[in-house]
């Protein structure tokens, strides 16, 4: 089963190099897609320079200018399809997520999840190094998404997701229209709304040591108000891919590492 990690990365140089190679020295032998809003900073050419090292197993799409997280995933689900992967999982660069928690996730997936959220705010989840504000912010934002959407996720703003091939492959993500704190809300939401099994899996999350954090103003007030769009328009939006509108693209050998 070919299994592929999706990692977004903008100016991760100081994380970049050794979160792949820990996720290569896993026993599960996954690929690893980073898609790089061109970073100022070097970091897709530092990814390019592991080639070498792990020939048909790293890959990486390069993008002009930074056009947001939720495009840069969506990207990668696209690429994924087109090449045959059967589980494709969402992960940060900065080891906030732990790679070994994928074996989890995958695990979740394999015995019956479509799609498995790596949880902080499920029995034995938790997080580590954060500040009182942030907690509240994440916990305050959790709750109310629930209150308003009815999704019965308690992470639902966690990015360390894996999905089921057949999750991506039904979700029109024409609909996606978050790029940001929402985007993780909306596909969730999506797949819930789509018949969807999701299954929580209790992680630590730690705050990262190196780098900046994304979090900004605009990303929180795109929380707030778009977890409000979102429950308004599925009213009147269906996320399901029109069969007639599907493009089946052959899929390209995936060779194991």
């Amino acid at each position: 089963m070919k299994k592929l990690i999706i990692i977004p990365t903008y100016n991760e140089k100081d994380n970049i190099v050794a979160i792949l190679r820990v996720i290569f020295a896993l026993q599960q032998h996954f690929h690893v897609l980073v898609v790089d809003d061109g970073s100022p900073d070097g970091t897709a050419q530092m990814v390019k320079d592991l080639f070498g090292e792990y020939p048909d197993c790293l890959f990486i799409e390069e993008r002009k200018g930074k056009l947001g997280l939720g495009t840069a995933y969506i990207h990668g689900f696209k690429w994924a399809l087109a090449r045959g992967y059967e589980y494709i999982f969402e992960m940060d660069a900065d080891f906030s997520h732990d790679p070994a928690d994928l074996d989890r996730l995958y695990k979740a997936c394999k015995n019956g999840a479509d799609v498995a959220v790596g949880s902080r705010y499920v029995r034995d989840g938790h997080i580590e190094n954060w500040p009182l504000i942030r907690h509240v912010y994440s916990r305050g934002g959790a709750i109310y998404t629930r209150m308003i959407t009815w999704m019965p996720v308690n992470d639902p703003t966690a990015g360390f997701v894996g999905y089921k091939r057949k999750v991506l492959d039904t979700i029109n993500f024409d609909e996606i229209q978050f790029v940001g704190y929402a985007f993780q809300v909306e596909m969730k939401f999506a797949a819930w709304k789509l018949g969807f099994k999701i299954v929580e899996v209790p992680i630590v999350f730690r705050d990262r040591k190196h780098g900046t954090s994304k979090m900004s103003k605009g990303i929180l007030k795109e929380g707030i108000l778009g977890v409000l769009k979102i429950q308004w328009q599925s009213v009147f939006k269906n996320y399901r891919r029109k069969v007639g509108n599907k493009t089946l693209v052959a899929a390209a050998p995936v060779q194991e590492c």
